[in-house]
């Protein structure tokens, strides 16, 4: 078995939506969320504040998960939570583990 970490970037405004998504898959354990900035030279989609500061809100949520599960998961994502505008990145995971 080997783990990857998959990482997303969604919207603030659908941040609920994938939450409840990701909680409903029983393939995954958990996962961790958190709040962040994104940063673009992309500034069409921005509004005014966000072009002068040149940064957009976004929630990000890690998870590990088999490597063998990531790309069902990509895909149902892509069937069910396209139009979302969810970005993703997937990247091997050396190691992991609890320090107690």
């Amino acid at each position: 078995m080997t783990d990857v970490l998959l990482t997303l970037i969604a919207r603030p405004d659908v941040e609920e939506l994938v939450v409840d998504w990701l909680l409903g898959r029983e393939e995954l354990s958990g996962f961790t969320g958190e709040a962040a900035w994104g940063h673009s030279r992309e500034h069409g989609r921005f509004n005014l504040v966000e072009q002068v500061t040149g940064r957009q809100r976004r929630a990000v949520f890690h998870l590990q998960i088999d490597s063998t599960q990531a790309e069902p998961l990509i895909t149902a994502m892509r069937g069910e939570l396209s139009g979302l505008g969810l970005r993703y990145w997937l990247v091997p995971l050396l190691d992991s583990g609890a320090i107690e």
